[in-house]
């Protein structure tokens, strides 16, 4: 355990460069007290790790120090070829270079570790967009990629929901793969980031010069805060149903396992029959209408009365289309 953590401390400082105490017992989820022990048992064994004193100090190697440590336990090799997704890269014109860093690894591999990571990409299959949808047509992403590398600022035009195209110049700080659509986050000379859908650039126009990134700014927090955010704001009601006992399933397909979750973790004991009586988000209420529709006969609708007024009207131009 002692010498993975201390491999583990050792390659932190060699991609990070110089790190504090705090930051290493955070990475390692250790004490600050261990850090200490680890970094002298590291120059006890011949390691050139030095600590700098003061407010901006912190542990580093010598200059020009790298570890030749380079083994990878067969899961570690399998999961790097697990991580792979063949057309993400395509689509940012990464495909021969992730085939060709695969084709190395594998060689570099020894025989058991190649053996099992071959076997995981046989079996195992990531297909990133979901069912009845194909992916989004991107004709601009690898020039978008390309400039969020170099921190290269953007000219484009953009089609907005509703169709409405507006004309901007952003700096793009970095790419986001969701359901299967790619996102750009970025943001003007002069303002906050928010996030552009690649499939609605029109045009774009890589510009001269580079942008500075905002200190502080980390992609992977800002889309988790976006991501809440934008939950929030797309609920703008609630529906209150009684689901029948065997409509659990099928409400989490139809309106999402994780909200249908947090309404039965809320609602009270079921009626004799087993019925529940729930309260659940909705964007609108004709949307809730739609999706209750699917439900049949497994859900009804007790409010807002708006609600159940709708599904009234649909049921009523359903029987008389159906007699």
């Amino acid at each position: 355990m002692r010498a993975s953590r201390l491999l583990s401390l050792l390659l932190l400082l060699q991609t990070r460069g110089r790190m504090t105490a705090p930051e290493l017992a955070a990475e390692l989820e250790v004490s600050i007290r261990t850090v200490y022990r680890d970094v002298e048992a590291l120059s006890s064994a011949g390691v050139p790790v030095y600590a700098d004193r003061g407010p901006a100090g912190g542990y580093q190697l010598l200059d020009g120090y790298r570890t030749r440590l380079n083994g990878l336990t067969s899961e570690e090799a399998s999961s790097l070829f697990l991580a792979g997704l063949p057309g993400p890269a395509a689509e940012l014109g990464l495909a021969d270079v992730a085939a060709n860093a695969e084709l190395k690894l594998l060689a570099a591999l020894p025989p058991e570790p190649r053996s099992h990571a071959s076997r995981m990409r046989e079996r195992f299959l990531l297909d990133v967009p979901g069912w009845y949808r194909s992916a989004d047509d991107v004709p601009h992403l690898s020039e978008v990629a390309e400039a969020v590398w170099g921190q290269r600022p953007l000219h484009m035009t953009y089609r907005r929901w509703g169709r409405q195209v507006v004309d901007r110049v952003i700096h793009p700080y970095g790419l986001v793969l969701k359901g299967g659509s790619w996102y750009l986050v970025a943001a003007p000379a002069q303002g906050d980031p928010r996030t552009y859908r690649v499939s609605r650039v029109l045009t774009l126009e890589t510009l001269p010069g580079r942008f500075a990134r905002p200190e502080g700014f980390e992609l992977a927090g800002f889309w988790q805060g976006y991501a809440k955010e934008f939950r929030e704001r797309m609920y703008t009601a609630e529906a209150v149903i009684r689901l029948a006992p065997d409509g659990g399933d099928l409400l989490a397909y139809t309106m999402g396992a994780d909200v249908v979750r947090a309404a039965l973790a809320a609602a009270g004991e079921p009626d004799p029959e087993g019925w529940r009586t729930i309260t659940v988000p909705v964007e609108s209420l004709a949307h809730a209408r739609w999706l209750l529709l699917r439900m049949g006969a497994g859900v009804e609708v007790v409010g807002p009365p708006e609600l159940r007024a709708l599904m009234c009207e649909a049921v009523a131009e359903l029987s008389k289309m159906y007699g």
